[in-house]
C-alpha cells in the first residue's frame, strides 16, 4: 500500500505522531471566519505543543491569550514567555500558587477560575501573605438540567442566581481579590457532536442542543448582569469551544471564544454536522505481522482517549472505509490486529490514525512530525517533548 506521506516519512521510525500543516492552515481559516472578528483565547490543553502554539498565535487573528489546564504548565508557559493566561480549572496547590503570584507580581497577567468559598480563601491566603491582589474568574455552570437528564458537564457550583449571590457578595470586599473575568462553557454544545454512530441519538442530541442553547443563552446574559452589579469592570467574559464557534460568537455577553480542539480536529468532531475541518494531526503505525488474510496486525495502538469509556474514544483510521478493528481486540496495548477491506497491505508498511480527542495525542510522542504537501516540514516537540508531564 502506498499513500502520499510515504516519501516525506519514509526516513522515520514508527510509531509517530504526525502533523498536516495544509490541514491545520485551512482549520486556523476555519476558525477565523467562524468567530468573526471576536477575540479568541487558545485552549492549551488542545495544542500541547510550545511550538505549535506560537505557530497557531501566528496565524490566527484576534489571540487575546490562552486558557491553561493545570498551574505547573502555566507556570511552564510563563517561562516560556507566553502571556494572558487563564487557569481554566480551580487550583488548590500553595505552592505552585506561590509560583504564580510571583509571575503576577513581575507584571504578567495570570488569572484564577473560581465558584467556591474554598478557592477564594486559599487565594486570598497566599495574597495577602505575598501582597499580591489575587486575579480572579467566576465560573458560572451553564449546563441544562431537563429532569430525566443532566446536559452538560459537572463543574461549576454556581448554576443559578441564588448560588451566586451569597459567592458574590462574600467577595465584593475581599481586599486580595480582583474578580477581572467572567466564564460560561457551553460544553453540551461546544463539546457534544450531532452526528453520532446512532441516528435516534443524534436527533435527540439535536433536540437538546436547540433547547440548550435558549436556555444557555438567557441564563448567561443574567449570570453576567448579576455579576458586573457586584464588579462593574470585568476584563472579559469567556465562553464557547470548537464546537459551539457561531452560536458562541452571536452572544452579546461573550467577549472572548475559547477555541482548541478544531485547530487538529480530531475523530470525536467528525460528529459535528456544522464544522467542516480539515484531518490535520494523528499518529502512524508499522504493519509487523499478518496472521490472515484479510488481518494485520500493528505494532502499539492503544492510544484511546479519556471520557465515558465508548468506541468513539478509540483512534480511527485516516481512510475509515479500508480499515475496522476486531471486536475482542479493539486498538492494543503493544499490538493492533486490523481487519483489511479492499487494500493490498504488507508487512511494513504504515496505517495512519487519527486520535480521538486533540491534545491527548501529545501525551504519547515526544515530537510532531510535520508534513506540508509532499514536504517533510518537522519535527515539532510536545510538552512530552520538552520534558513536561501536567496531568
Amino acid at each position: 500500500m502506498t499513500t502520499r506521506w510515504d516519501q516525506p516519512f519514509c526516513h522515520l521510525e514508527r510509531p509517530f505522531a504526525w502533523l498536516d500543516f495544509d490541514a491545520l492552515d485551512k482549520n486556523i481559516q476555519i476558525v477565523q471566519d467562524a468567530c468573526g472578528g471576536k477575540p479568541i483565547r487558545l485552549a492549551t490543553k488542545s495544542i500541547r505543543s510550545v511550538e505549535v502554539l506560537r505557530y497557531i498565535q501566528n496565524k490566527l487573528e484576534n489571540v487575546i491569550g490562552f486558557m491553561t489546564f493545570t498551574a505547573a504548565e502555566t507556570i511552564f508557559l510563563l517561562q516560556q514567555q507566553f502571556d494572558d493566561l487563564l487557569l481554566g480549572y480551580p487550583v488548590m496547590e500553595e505552592t505552585a500558587i506561590r509560583q504564580l503570584l510571583h509571575f503576577v507580581q513581575e507584571g504578567k497577567t495570570v488569572t484564577f477560575m473560581v465558584d467556591r468559598q474554598e478557592h477564594i480563601q486559599l487565594l486570598a491566603k497566599l495574597g495577602n501573605e505575598m501582597g499580591v491582589r489575587v486575579p480572579v474568574c467566576i465560573d458560572i455552570n451553564v449546563s441544562n438540567d431537563f429532569k430525566l437528564l443532566y446536559f452538560g458537564t459537572k463543574r461549576s457550583s454556581l448554576y443559578s442566581l441564588e448560588t451566586l449571590t451569597p459567592f458574590l457578595q462574600a467577595i465584593k470586599n475581599n481586599p486580595s481579590i480582583e474578580v477581572v473575568g467572567a466564564m460560561g462553557y457551553e460544553a453540551q454544545i461546544a463539546g457534544v457532536g450531532n452526528r453520532p454512530a446512532n441516528v435516534l441519538k443524534g436527533r435527540v442530541i439535536e433536540a437538546m442542543q436547540a433547547q440548550a442553547k435558549k436556555q444557555v443563552t438567557q441564563f448567561r446574559r443574567l449570570a453576567v448582569a448579576h455579576i458586573k452589579a457586584y464588579f462593574p469592570t470585568l476584563r472579559f467574559i469567556n465562553g464557547g469551544g470548537s464546537g459551539s464557534m457561531t452560536y458562541t460568537t452571536q452572544q452579546k455577553e461573550v467577549t472572548e471564544i475559547t477555541v482548541g480542539s478544531a485547530f487538529y480536529a480530531p475523530a470525536l468532531f467528525d460528529q459535528f454536522t456544522h464544522l467542516q475541518l480539515e484531518k490535520a494531526a494523528g499518529f502512524a503505525l508499522r504493519v509487523t505481522r499478518q496472521p490472515e488474510k484479510n488481518i494485520v496486525v500493528c505494532h502499539g495502538g492503544g492510544y484511546t482517549a479519556s471520557g465515558a469509556i465508548g468506541s468513539d474514544r478509540l483512534p480511527v483510521f485516516y481512510e475509515p472505509t479500508n480499515f475496522a478493528y476486531l471486536s475482542l481486540e479493539g486498538a492494543g496495548e503493544v499490538q493492533t490486529p486490523i481487519k483489511v477491506k479492499g487494500e493490498n497491505i504488507q508487512i511494513g508498511d504504515t496505517i495512519y490514525f487519527r486520535h480521538a480527542k486533540a491534545g491527548e495525542l501529545c501525551e504519547r510522542f515526544q515530537l510532531l512530525h510535520g508534513v506540508r504537501g509532499d514536504k517533510y516540514v518537522g519535527p515539532f516537540t510536545t510538552y512530552r517533548g520538552d520534558g513536561q508531564c501536567f496531568l
